[in-house]
């Protein structure tokens, strides 16, 4: 259709030219990982490939392209159940999680409500978990279940059951009583609907819980606690404890299903799914569930070994980057840099494919050997006046146009300072971009020291007035009054995003780029208020797009953090994706490439890096320094997490464990290195 709309673009009325013009690809992200990822390793076509592929995973498991699929399969699961109890006359009792995994999956029962008439009247809710203590006000996870789902469709009230954050201390160990037995009232859950947790907790299950453990109050860790702080004003102000139903209660469903999004969660997807049972990591216990089923995103499931190790299970695809990950892979089994390895370690190890592909573990060798060298550049932007051919950049056009896209007012530096100073000194054009204002990172403490320096210089730089004056004061107030789940006050948002603008401004006139080349690109959809963010939207996309055409870069740096698919950096990612989708038949956008950086938690996997820049010590001390320009995001910041490093030490020793990687392999020793992946418009 969109073919003969363009070949007879004449013919076409203006409305639906236009409908076709602003139509947006919002999702971009997820195809990143399809590039390396044939479809028969996480779809297999029969039931033989799929036991072979499979025979390491104890635990039925189901792979998907995206978030948005995983979650339409589960919640067509779902919709299903309801629908079969319904015409048994039967009520259909569930268990429902309110992680942020979860969310997809109940707008999609949303959806499925809305417009295709999916009733909830027969629907019995037992919420998971609920923190405790907590006020009758206060967040918590019984308010995330009704924002997300049940007051947006037609459960009655009283078919929702929740632990009780408010119930005395003297009476919680009866409470917990009274709540198994109105489960065995309405005949036991039919399902248990949940994500995996950080530490692969299920609800309030930490690590050490027991198999045979019911509904109890139960401590919280502290990275249940962090990662439970977007709720609250603080980790601080997270209650420590929370009602939840035990494993025993869990595993008591008939049926189970647990879901898993995003990269960071693959390392424990992994340990649950091919891992020993073990109470150090709960989601185990579900290899003890005759009916359980783990559905994960692709992103989840690439530690999976069809996935990550896929020549262990199955012959293999291989192209360039698979050959490399193998290598790699091989390297750390062995522990010999790339050029020692002989035929018998490939054949003891599994790969003998490859032997039989190119010969020799030599010819092998030398291939990956010499590849990996060509990563390696001291010139992000490209060299000029030299050959090429096997650098990761083009020597033209120099000097280029270059667009660094940041998601928050410090990413660029963090994840990528060294090169962004790199294109600097070596006379490139370049252009940082803060795509968000950040606001919420900002703590309340930093801001009141801005406020509290105004009002004190405030007569002596004349705006002293009854106006200035009273914000100042309504400020003050409101912070004095803040409690748990209170969103800023608008000209706080503001002045918190003021004080990130500052910061980074200060950054990039440390690191050298213009005043006229920093934007703040202030997307919509980041500008709620709460930890909970909009959806991407036309509006977004055309911000960024607006600016690509104003500069028409020759190169693009973009966060490819691909961690939380619900996350700012996912989103901003997209935005950015869908920007380049639309313009990307543009004769100047055909010249341009697009490069993906990583941020301060996790570097781009060897067999993936495409662009090595390496930094010398003089060039990671002023890389630390223009992180430390962001003075609100250091020991204050609302979201630095249980990890005690500040992000320029995180940063660091992200950047030298890549270089270390290098040495290891055999290759040059730096001090540290900085890595890109190319990103390729379809």
């Amino acid at each position: 259709m969109l073919k003969f709309v363009q070949k007879h673009k004449k013919d076409v009325p203006l409305l639906f030219t236009l409908k076709i013009h602003t139509f947006m690809k919002a999702n971009l992200s997820s195809q990143i990982k399809l590039d390396r990822t044939p479809k028969r390793y996480y779809r297999p076509a029969n039931a033989f490939e799929r036991t072979a592929l499979t025979r390491f995973e104890k635990i039925q498991t189901e792979i998907y392209e995206s978030t948005e699929e995983g979650s339409s399969q589960i919640a067509k699961e779902v919709s299903d159940l309801i629908r079969n109890r319904k015409k048994e006359g039967r009520f259909c009792v569930m268990a429902l999680g309110s992680g942020p995994g979860t969310h997809s999956v109940y707008k999609e029962l949303v959806r499925l409500h809305r417009d295709e008439k999916l009733s909830f009247s027969n629907v019995i809710v037992f919420n998971i978990s609920e923190f405790y203590p907590l006020d009758e006000a206060a967040p918590g996870t019984t308010r995330i279940l009704q924002e997300t789902l049940l007051n947006q469709v037609d459960i009655d009230p009283t078919n929702v059951f929740t632990p009780r954050g408010t119930t005395e201390k003297e009476g919680v160990f009866e409470f917990c009583k009274e709540y198994e037995k109105s489960i065995e009232n309405y005949g036991g859950l039919d399902l248990a609907l949940l994500e995996i947790g950080p530490l692969g907790n299920l609800g309030f299950n930490e690590p050490g819980s027991q198999a045979n453990s019911s509904t109890r109050l139960m401590l919280i860790g502290s990275e249940s606690r962090h990662n439970a702080s977007g709720m609250f004003s603080s980790t601080e102000s997270v209650p420590g404890s929370a009602i939840t139903m035990g494993i025993s209660t869990i595993l008591g469903a008939k049926k189970l299903i647990l879901m898993a999004w995003g990269e960071n969660k693959a390392a424990i997807v992994k340990g649950a799914i091919e891992g020993n049972v073990t109470d150090a990591l709960p989601a185990s216990y579900l290899q003890l569930h005759k009916d359980a089923k783990v559905v994960l995103d692709l992103s989840a499931a690439e530690n999976l070994t069809r996935i990550s190790t896929p020549w262990l299970v199955t012959s293999c695809e291989w192209n360039d980057k698979l050959i490399r990950r193998a290598i790699v892979w091989l390297c750390k089994i062995t522990g010999k840099p790339i050029l020692k390895l002989t035929n018998k370690d490939y054949n003891d190890n599994g790969l003998s494919e490859l032997l039989a592909l190119y010969g020799s573990a030599y010819n092998v060798n030398i291939k990956i050997f010499n590849d990996l060298q060509h990563t390696i550049t001291g010139w992000p932007g490209g060299k000029p006046n030299a050959d090429d051919t096997f650098r990761p950049e083009r020597a033209k056009p120099y000097p280029k146009k270059v667009i660094v896209f940041s998601p928050h007012p410090d990413d660029d530096v963090i994840s990528m300072g060294g090169t962004l100073k790199r294109l600097v000194d070596q006379h490139h054009d370049v252009h940082v971009a803060y795509e968000t204002s950040g606001n919420i990172a900002v703590g309340d403490e930093d801001m009141m020291r801005y406020v509290m320096l105004m009002q004190s210089i405030a007569k002596e730089f004349q705006f002293e007035t009854p106006e200035a004056m009273a914000k100042l004061e309504e400020i003050s107030e409101f912070v004095k009054q803040k409690k748990d789940g209170d969103i800023d006050l608008k000209l706080i948002r503001y002045l918190k995003g003021q004080i990130r603008q500052g910061e980074a401004r200060t950054a990039c006139n440390y690191i050298g780029v213009k005043p006229e080349n920093v934007h703040f690109l202030q997307l919509p959809f980041y500008e709620t208020g709460t930890i909970k963010k909009g959806e991407l939207s036309e509006a977004d996309r055309d911000i960024v797009k607006n600016l690509l055409l104003e500069v028409k870069p020759d190169q693009i740096f973009v966060a490819g953090d691909l961690a939380d698919p619900h996350g700012t950096h996912r989103v901003c990612l997209d935005a950015v994706l869908a920007a380049i989708d639309d313009v990307k038949n543009d004769k100047w956008m055909k010249n341009c490439r697009v490069w993906m950086y990583r941020g301060a938690w996790a570097e781009w996997e060897i067999d993936h890096i495409e662009m090595a820049v390496p930094i010398s010590p003089e060039e990671l001390r002023q890389k630390r320094n223009s992180i430390l320009k962001h003075q609100s995001q250091m020991e204050n910041a609302p979201f630095l997490g249980d990890d005690e490093r500040l992000f320029w030490q995180r940063s660091e020793d992200r950047n030298r464990a890549t270089a270390n990687l290098y040495t290891q392999l055999g290759l040059a020793s730096y001090e540290a290195i900085e890595a890109f992946v190319e990103y390729h418009p379809q």
